[in-house]
């Protein structure tokens, strides 16, 4: 990220404060934006009431979109008790979290951004896995996430497990 972009008021982004996220991405203080930073450094510091502190109430987590391990059905965590569900199912297990972010697209004007890159998860016995993805973050007026739908791939996420 580069150190000289900062959020109004001389504000740090989140991803300047938290060792877990890589920026490599434009950086402005547009809210879908802003709030895709704070849920990355809310899972990263792992505090499920951080993280759902960024949700408005009736937001939909779709991760990743359509059916999988997290979500036989694919239909998405709905609201916080959805959300909660897939905190415990999909990143309490987890033993920390690497966020590398390559691009990020927000337009001005809306209320959407989709970010790129890489999450590396490290799992309690050492094992590592890294999920290439796209993550497209929607708020709501007051900045809160209202959807968040990741699209990657399971068997490729998995097929690159190593142990560290």
């Amino acid at each position: 990220m580069n150190s000289a972009e900062t959020a109004p008021q001389g504000r740090p982004m989140p991803s300047e404060t938290c060792d877990a996220i890589v920026w490599e991405a434009p950086n402005d203080d547009h809210p879908a934006r802003r709030a895709s930073q704070n849920s990355y450094a809310a899972v990263a510091a792992g505090v499920f009431e951080d993280w759902v502190a960024h949700y408005a109430p009736d937001a939909v987590i779709e991760d990743p979109v359509g059916p999988s391990m997290f979500d036989p059905e694919g239909r998405g965590h709905h609201g916080h008790d959805g959300i909660r569900a897939f905190w415990d199912a999909a990143i309490a297990p987890i033993a920390s979290f690497r966020f590398h972010i390559t691009d990020s697209h927000a337009n001005p004007g809306s209320n959407t951004c989709a970010n790129v890159g890489t999450i590396t998860t490290t799992f309690e016995d050492g094992g590592q896995v890294d999920t290439d993805l796209v993550m497209v973050y929607t708020v709501d007026d007051a900045g809160l996430v209202q959807s968040m739908r990741a699209f990657w791939e399971p068997e490729r996420a998995m097929a690159t497990y190593r142990r560290s």
